[in-house]
């Protein structure tokens, strides 16, 4: 998700690549399903069961930019207006921190990990209320944030590469690579969804490892460059009567091999964390009986148990059971 902030374009020239096939359109829905695949039994029904829902409302928090001037900043934490060594010096609760540098100050420059947290506390008393509807929105919506604090160019004002001459780098990074590289990715994770016992340090520590990738997002993509020239990094074309600036795939692939496993890792420890989240709140809410909720059958205990061997197989793809891309092929008929 890029940040909401002004964009500099010339004249009909858009040179941001791709913003709205962000992580939205395929790393959340990702993430959501297999962070699914990672729960225990108590609560794996009851989730598989509403999959598809929490899959299709993965970009949800995404779409609410449009509506809710609020919104954008509780996706991100631009970590240097907060001074040196922000992201291991900031406190790890809202009240401290806004007694430390104003709640204005949180609103304006973004505060994704405390969002995390606050959204947690929704979703546990979701739990506790029995109230499916409120279970699956919060659980959806929470997945998202914890998901964007994993994406390097959300912990930087620099978030779009425009103070670097980087522009378009936050959709090379985070949509772009994926989108071509997704069937190359392992999709399978040993993880097991675990009670976080300090829930603020779990996603401080997200944002944290993160803003430590940062310098090699960036750096990778000045060294790549160098093998190419505008004629062969980029290519242009028309959507609705404007000239749009894409990058080719053989730099979005150079690009890709240059960061190695990066953003495979990114995608996998945002779901392990999404299912740690989910457990956790369940947990806190005093392990409610979500069987009345999940309408569960035989039927769908087959299903699962197929699509557990994908996923540990890693042929999710392959077996047509990533819904993404079963949805993706589908629009395309």
């Amino acid at each position: 998700m890029i940040k909401v902030k002004k964009l500099f374009t010339t004249s009909l020239l858009i040179t941001v690549l791709l913003i709205m096939v962000s992580w939205g359109f395929l790393v959340h829905k990702t993430a959501h399903q297999l962070a699914v695949y990672e729960l225990p039994k108590e609560v794996q029904s009851f989730f598989y069961k509403n999959m598809e829902y929490l899959v299709t409302n993965a970009p949800r928090p995404d779409m609410r930019r449009n509506s809710d001037p609020t919104e954008a900043t509780k996706h991100f934490i631009d970590l240097e207006a907060f001074g040196d060594s922000a992201a291991w010096k900031m406190p790890l609760h809202w009240n401290d921190a806004v007694a430390k540098y104003s709640q204005d100050t949180l609103l304006k420059y973004g505060y994704v990990p405390y969002h995390v947290i606050y959204m947690k506390n929704k979703l546990t008393e979701a739990f506790k209320s029995g109230n499916k509807d409120s279970i699956l929105f919060y659980a959806a919506d929470i997945g998202h944030y914890i998901e964007d604090a994993h994406v390097p160019l959300h912990t930087t004002t620099n978030y779009d590469g425009q103070f670097t001459n980087q522009k378009g780098i936050h959709a090379l990074w985070e949509s772009n690579v994926p989108e071509i590289e997704i069937s190359n990715y392992n999709l399978y994770s040993t993880h097991k969804a675990t009670y976080l016992k300090q829930p603020e340090l779990a996603i401080w520590n997200a944002v944290r490892h993160a803003n430590i990738l940062l310098k090699d997002v960036m750096e990778k993509e000045i060294t790549i460059s160098k093998n190419f020239t505008d004629s062969t990094k980029y290519k242009f074309q028309t959507q609705r009567g404007r000239q749009v600036k894409y990058y080719t795939t053989a730099f979005i692939k150079a690009y890709a091999d240059a960061l190695k496993n990066t953003i495979n890792e990114q995608l996998l420890s945002s779901a392990n964390l999404v299912s740690d989240f989910w457990y956790t709140a369940w947990v806190d809410a005093g392990k409610p009986d979500l069987a009345s909720l999940s309408g569960w059958s035989d039927e769908d205990k087959n299903k699962l148990g197929n699509e557990l061997k994908s996923f540990k197989n890693n042929s999710l793809i392959k077996d047509e059971l990533l819904l993404y891309k079963k949805n993706d092929s589908k629009s395309a008929e």
